[in-house]
């Protein structure tokens, strides 16, 4: 089992955990209360920094909940944090955009991460034709 060094800048957070059997993705919570109007962004602190594995990189998604609860986005999609990012003051944060006025309070769920092996170097061939099924060029049914 993989061991990550976590840094907290706050104690209003509740600590790391990974519930067995559960889930493979881990919760992080606001580091502070945090109000925001509609159409503001803003980057909410999540109060962690970590160390991760070498070779490894983490992916940072909304909880299924979060709109639901907050009216929030994550602006870019999918947050990813290298390895590099792991100095004493690299707290991780999620950038969100508020479609509706809010409150988000201090150890609020309000994203979750799993960390990924990172790509391996690739080389692209070029070629005149592929040797899979041809699908029509769209999706799985090949309909517009």
């Amino acid at each position: 089992m993989e061991k990550i060094k976590v840094r907290y800048f706050t104690d209003k957070i509740d600590k790391l955990g990974y519930i067995e059997g559960k889930s493979d993705w881990i919760d992080l919570r606001a580091a502070e209360d945090v109000e925001l109007k509609k159409g503001e962004f803003m980057l909410v602190p999540l109060g962690v920094a970590m160390k991760l594995p070498d070779g490894y990189e983490a992916h940072i998604v909304p909880r299924s909940s979060t709109y639901k609860n907050f009216g929030i986005i994550q602006a870019n999609g999918t947050g990813i944090i290298d390895n590099s990012y792991c100095g004493d003051n690299d707290m991780w944060k999620m950038p969100v955009i508020a479609l509706r006025d809010t409150k988000i309070c201090a150890n609020d769920r309000i994203c979750q991460f799993r960390i990924f092996k990172i790509q391996p170097g690739l080389v692209f061939e070029e070629t005149e034709h592929l040797d899979g099924a041809d699908r029509g060029g769209f999706g799985s049914t090949g309909k517009c």
